[in-house]
């Protein structure tokens, strides 16, 4: 059977990075089986979900690389769950209940204080017809809950291993709303169902539903339509805390628009992160996905520390070709940028937006920084009379070293805080031939040029 997973975003809200690495490893996982990745949006939820977050996510994935086989939209899809809550109230497995959201909280604090786990005591099942219709004469509205068998269910999970839930442990989900709208459990195992997903792969969150949705999925399509878990560890700050998700710093459209975080290097990132592999950068997609192994995700928390990103972001960076990266100049307004410019100062950028504040170096104005006045204006009458070509910057600082008897730091700390007014940056053998005879002398003499 070819494989074929599914990302099944809510439009609720914007992707984090969280969000990515799921994405992420489904795609990865569906790439490297030859398989097929799917793009669901779970926008049930009418209230909070958005035609905005739903374009958003679609943006933050084609930025991230990651494209689709096919897309759905659960909305489009209402009458299959319709049909499949029938076919489970035929079968008996689904029952209505009609405890308010306030009673059923007073039956988990009153459970919770005596011990016991907070499961649903199916007070539902034991209502008589007229009791039922009392209720409902009063204006009260069943939800809908499944009914679980009291079985253990046991699992071969790829990142936990063999797991077994009691059956005792679990509570009836609630199927339905109140007003008939699906909620997630109904709506994915219905889709997972008919769209044939072969592969469920999701986050730990989602390991405690495990057992009662494999009873959904025979209830559903029997014995052999249950599709192979695996349930990645969540992720942590580098501190091994909630990951925070302040001010949307760690969205994926906040990494898109700010044009620093190349799309390679998160990804290098997240595809290993929870696995004891060392995260390598790749200059590409199909890199990341012949090195790519669910197998080797283990169950420890995995650890986000944005220092890792920027570090790897630079290194994606210092790899990528002139090629790669000039359809992106013309949005940084850095028309005139050539290979050369780049091969320059690439091994100098932590982040791509970067290349912009090199070129205003090379091409000014900038305002140089002169420290020692004498010695720039001897420096600049050195430079007036040498050719201008690739070796300049040998034969100048050559000569300087005879007339001044200067060399190391003194010789080149004060010429590079004339010519680029910074300590450190790109070789100037390099990025003298790019700013040019005039631009040099004039910052040479202290003028912004």
């Amino acid at each position: 059977m070819s494989v074929k997973v599914r990302f099944a975003p809510s439009p609720t809200g914007r992707l984090h990075v969280g969000n990515a690495r799921l994405a992420l490893v489904n795609f990865l996982f569906a790439r490297a089986q030859n398989g097929v990745f799917q793009l669901r949006m779970d926008d049930t939820d009418t209230e909070r979900s958005t035609l905005d977050n739903e374009q958003a996510i679609q943006r933050d994935l084609a930025w991230f690389g990651l494209k689709h086989d096919e897309f759905a939209r659960q909305s489009d899809r209402l009458d299959r769950y319709d049909a499949a809550a029938e076919t489970l109230r035929v079968s008996g497995r689904l029952y209505p209940a009609y405890e308010t959201a306030e009673e059923l909280s007073l039956k988990r604090k009153a459970q919770l204080a005596a011990g016991k786990p907070p499961r649903y005591d199916r007070a539902a099942l034991r209502l008589t017809d007229a009791e039922r219709a009392q209720l409902e004469a009063s204006g009260r509205k069943p939800h809908w809950r499944f009914r679980l068998d009291d079985a253990a269910h046991e699992w071969d999970d790829i990142v936990h291993g063999p797991t077994r839930v009691a059956g005792s442990d679990l509570s009836d989900p609630v199927l339905l709303r109140e007003d008939g709208r699906p909620l997630y459990t109904l709506s994915s195992v219905v889709d997972d169902l008919e769209f044939g997903i072969t592969h469920v792969i999701r986050g730990e969150d989602h390991l405690t539903n495990t057992a009662a949705q494999i009873q959904l999925f025979e209830a559903l399509g029997g014995r052999g339509s249950v599709p192979t878990f695996a349930h990645l560890s969540l992720l942590t700050d580098a501190g091994g805390g909630k990951l925070s998700k302040r001010a949307g710093a760690l969205s994926l459209e906040s990494m898109r628009d700010d044009d620093g975080i190349e799309p390679l290097a998160l990804a290098s990132l997240l595809a290993r992160l929870g696995t004891s592999d060392p995260v390598e950068p790749r200059t590409s997609l199909r890199q990341i996905i012949e090195g790519f192994d669910i197998s080797r995700f283990g169950r420890a928390a995995a650890r986000f520390d944005e220092e890792d990103l920027l570090r790897i972001n630079a290194r994606v960076l210092h790899a990528l070709s002139y090629d790669a990266i000039a359809p992106r100049l013309a949005a940084l307004n850095l028309q005139g940028v050539d290979a050369a410019f780049w091969e320059a100062v690439r091994p100098n950028l932590a982040r791509f937006d970067e290349l912009a504040t090199w070129w205003s170096v090379a091409q000014g104005p900038i305002a140089p920084v002169i420290e020692e006045p004498a010695f720039a204006a001897d420096a600049a009458t050195v430079l007036a009379d040498e050719k201008f070509d690739a070796d300049i910057w040998s034969r100048w600082t050559a000569a300087l070293k005879t007339s001044t008897g200067r060399s190391g730091k003194m010789l080149f700390r004060p010429l590079r805080l004339a010519l680029t007014g910074r300590e450190h940056g790109p070789e100037l053998k390099i990025l003298l031939p790019l700013i040019g005879r005039d631009r040099a002398l004039a910052r040479l003499r202290g003028e912004t040029a």
